[in-house]
């Protein structure tokens, strides 16, 4: 089937134009070798310290979905999962509008100013955004942007859009990336946030709350000069703190390539002795080239191509060690506050095909290799990440299964990557020591090379103090196309056990487990499901057991063989009897 790519971009926009030895995609591969034999050791005598939960973040830009009964849903569902608080970040807070949403698009509708310049203020849609957000029991993300219509420079004018039915008005184009025309004022407004939040949700919540200035300055989401940027941020930040003086403040939430913004910015923070308690910035597995195909639906992608774990590994590293550059922030966090596998989150496989692994199995086992191996960096590098955020959440109006980033599809019904966070939310809180034969180390990152994450059986192993042992093994590779006809048997010990009764449960996640697109596309991919088909759907959509929970004994060491397909990942629990 043929497929038009005239007149557009070589590509995807939502990135910045750094190059590095990794490409912005992996390739697929159908003669890789395929792991032929792997033993996993857990040592569950071990400490390894405490285990940090990345995963407990989300985001996305459709801020006025937050509220709405599906928004409130999904924020209900991670709360009812998760036994801690997740981050959420949502764009758009300050932007002007009416409180409709489309995707990339939102408005908080915070700032306005009378006929004689005086700023006064609307938290309506901030107050359902925030409550949606800690009546499910998370904490916010305050990202305290964009530029209000009655705050653009004269500047603004220069951007002009042609007039068309599809088009608002040269605001929603991206006049709203200017730099306040008064940072006084924009002071006042970020002071009169903050000052709203305390008082509506009390210090005790807003205590938890993290404040960060804008988001992806080093791109065109920023039309000034860094300059002007890191001025902003000195008048944020003392804002913030005026209300809040023990408010956690930060930023610059640059993207994978925004290297000297972010030196920059550290070198206007630290000469200057502005308050800065987190750093963040930002990493995108893949750019599929072309971003968009316009052809046939359902149409093949011209090239397969695939999210890279090493590229995003490279970018997470790369900015790790730029804030090692500034001896006085190595101990403060870093905030990987989009930590995505692909961009953007509203392309789906109708604009491209190579977006259908946001579909599959492929997804969540990537997200679990992925959060595994930023652990791995931790301990190598001198900045640790806190946070690595999945800017996903979900979108109204769209097809079944239609790709996009987000962990619900049409009529609520969950993807399989919402599973990868229910697996990874019943990690205990210690790190336990466990080796594969068959992984892939973070070393490989230095190969040169820019070569994508080879097939690897991986695992993550933790303990809490009711001595339950939870390991997950995985199986992957950076490639959503290639499969295996057999699964591998991989040999598993669990070692330094103290107890000898357990109970042993095991869930999975793969093409036939928690995976409700599977059952989907099995009753033919109907776009008008009958209720017998969608019932069918969700009851195959949570985290399912591989098979039945059973007693075991042991002594001091448990023993199996776990069969893996590929791609695939077992959550295996030991809870002492």
């Amino acid at each position: 089937m043929s497929t038009s790519t005239a007149h557009t971009p070589t590509h995807n926009p939502g990135l910045s134009s750094d190059t590095n030895h990794f490409p912005r995609s992996a390739p697929s591969d159908p003669t890789a070798p395929h792991v032929e034999s792997a033993s996993v050791v857990v040592d569950a005598a071990s400490d390894r310290g405490p285990l940090t939960r990345l995963w407990e973040s989300i985001g996305y830009d459709e801020i006025n979905w937050t509220y709405t009964p599906t928004g409130r849903q999904l924020l209900n569902t991670f709360g009812e999962f998760s036994p801690r608080p997740f981050l959420v970040r949502p764009h758009y807070v300050f932007c002007s509008g009416t409180g409709f949403g489309i995707p990339h698009w939102g408005n908080g509708n915070v700032y306005h100013e009378d006929a004689d310049g005086n700023p006064f203020y609307d938290f309506t849609i901030a107050d359902q955004t925030y409550d949606a957000i800690v009546g499910a029991g998370h904490h916010v993300l305050v990202e305290l942007a964009f530029t209000p219509r009655d705050l653009l420079p004269p500047e603004a004018d220069e951007l002009t859009v042609v007039p068309s039915p599809t088009v608002y008005s040269s605001y929603e184009a991206g006049a709203w990336a200017y730099p306040p025309k008064d940072y006084g004022k924009w002071g006042g407004l970020v002071a009169a946030h903050a000052r709203h939040c305390l008082e509506r949700y009390g210090a005790d919540e807003v205590r938890e709350w993290l404040w960060e200035l804008w988001n992806e300055p080093d791109i065109f989401y920023w039309k000034g000069t860094p300059q002007q940027f890191y001025d902003l941020y000195t008048v944020t930040a003392e804002a913030v703190r005026s209300v809040l003086p023990d408010a956690k403040v930060g930023g610059p939430a640059v993207t994978g390539g925004g290297v000297e913004f972010l030196r920059g910015f550290l070198q206007h923070t630290s000469a200057n002795d502005v308050p800065l308690d987190f750093v963040s910035f930002h990493t995108k597995g893949s750019a599929f080239t072309p971003w968009r195909v316009y052809g046939p639906t359902g149409a093949a992608a011209p090239e397969r191509q695939n999210p890279s774990t090493h590229k995003m590994l490279y970018e997470i590293r790369r900015m790790q060690r730029v804030v090692a550059e500034f001896p006085q922030y190595h101990s403060l966090p870093a905030i990987v506050d989009e930590c995505d596998a692909g961009v953007p989150a509203h392309f789906s496989v109708y604009d491209n095909a190579n977006f259908g692994f946001q579909n599959t199995e492929y997804y969540p086992v990537f997200q679990v290799k992925l959060f595994k191996k930023i652990l791995d960096l931790n301990e190598s590098e001198t900045v640790a990440v806190e946070q690595a955020t999945s800017w996903s959440f979900y979108f109204e109006g769209e097809r079944y299964f239609e790709g996009t980033r987000a962990f619900l599809t049409a009529g609520g019904v969950e993807k399989p990557l919402l599973n990868a966070y229910r697996m990874l939310s019943r990690l205990g809180g210690r790190r336990l020591d466990a080796t594969s034969t068959a992984m892939s180390p973070v070393e490989d990152l230095d190969a040169g090379d820019g070569r994508s994450m080879r097939e690897e059986v991986d695992v993550l192993a933790s303990t809490d103090a009711a001595g339950r042992v939870t390991v997950l093994v995985w199986r992957h590779t950076d490639d959503q196309y290639r499969t295996a006809d057999t699964p591998l048997a991989v040999d598993l010990r669990v070692e330094g056990l103290t107890g000898t009764a357990y109970s042993l449960t095991h869930h999975r996640i793969d093409a036939t487990h928690s995976n409700a697109h599977t059952v989907w596309a099995g009753q033919g991919r109907p776009q008008d499901p009958t209720p017998e088909q969608i019932a069918a759907v969700k009851q195959r959509q949570g985290l399912e057991e591989l098979e039945p929970a059973r007693a075991v004994e042991v002594d001091g060491t448990f023993s199996a063989v776990v069969e893996l397909p590929l791609p695939s990942v077992s959550m295996l629990v030991l809870e002492p009897r």
